[in-house]
């Protein structure tokens, strides 16, 4: 059985460690933006980190890697850019990864940056629910600021990601739900699947517990970002903006507009 465990780091990054096997000490890191705390969790649980796992460029991402490597000489894997040298293991969207009982496709989803890289961990034999380590990508009822863009190349990737399976784990790598919640209010009133999330997250967040993992099929419930077909987001924006709007993409574009000046 597969244990993923969130490391708090920084302001509000999770960094992931994955270990495929329980009753093996082996595991995988997830965009180590920090070394210490990393560092201290796998000595106090004696566990041997064997790759690192990278999604894309930012230092909230990254920062920690050089550190670790002075620990342990272990495999980087990661999308090419020049802001990440450490990188041993170039991958791009399409690329399988065969780690022993860990097998993971990669998927593009530009848009956050142009190289960010998510990676999807199919369900298998001991039952694991399929999980989805995807950066800044998609959030909890929310998705990351385009930096890089455009706005029709990030809605393409979250709908890449929103086309898996509903049973598939979000583990994102920030504690932004609440604050995105809000915004869903704002955007859909009516929903009460995000008013019920809502206040079940606020209650989480009342006693600093963490909301992910999350998963496709409440996403698709909840996210305004992957809700950009629905009419009562149409309707937010439209009214946002005083004109009527044909596509989704665009609908997207004023939607993200619209959370950044929230």
């Amino acid at each position: 059985m597969t244990s993923i465990t969130p490391i708090p780091a920084l302001d509000s990054n999770y960094f992931w460690v994955i270990r495929p096997d329980i009753n093996t000490p082996e595991v995988y890191l997830v965009d180590p933006g920090d070394a210490a705390p990393l560092i201290t969790y796998l000595r106090q649980h004696q566990l041997v980190p064997v790759a690192i796992l990278v999604t894309h460029r930012h230092r909230d991402h990254i920062g920690g890697i050089d550190e670790l490597l002075r620990h342990w000489s272990i495999p980087v894997y990661g999308p090419e850019s020049p802001a990440i040298p450490q990188i041993t293991h170039k991958l791009k969207g399409g690329d399988k990864l065969f780690f022993a009982k860990m097998p993971l496709d990669v998927i593009a989803v530009p848009g956050h940056t142009t190289e960010h890289i998510a990676y999807y961990m199919p369900a298998r034999e001991d039952a694991n629910e399929p999980a989805l380590f995807c950066g800044d990508a998609l959030f909890a009822a929310g998705c990351g600021r385009m930096f890089d863009g455009p706005a029709d190349v990030m809605w393409a990737s979250l709908c890449r990601l929103a086309a898996l399976p509903n049973a598939t784990r979000i583990y994102c790598a920030h504690e932004y739900t609440l604050a995105n919640l809000r915004f869903a209010c704002a955007v859909e009133p009516d929903n009460l699947d995000i008013k019920q999330r809502h206040d079940q997250v606020s209650a989480l967040r009342a006693t600093n517990s963490i909301t992910l993992p999350s998963s496709i099929a409440l996403e698709k419930r909840t996210n305004p970002f992957l809700r950009c077909q629905e009419a009562g987001v149409k309707r937010f924006i439209e009214q946002q903006n005083g004109h009527h709007i044909e596509s989704d993409a665009e609908v997207f574009a004023l939607l993200r507009k619209a959370k950044d000046n929230w």
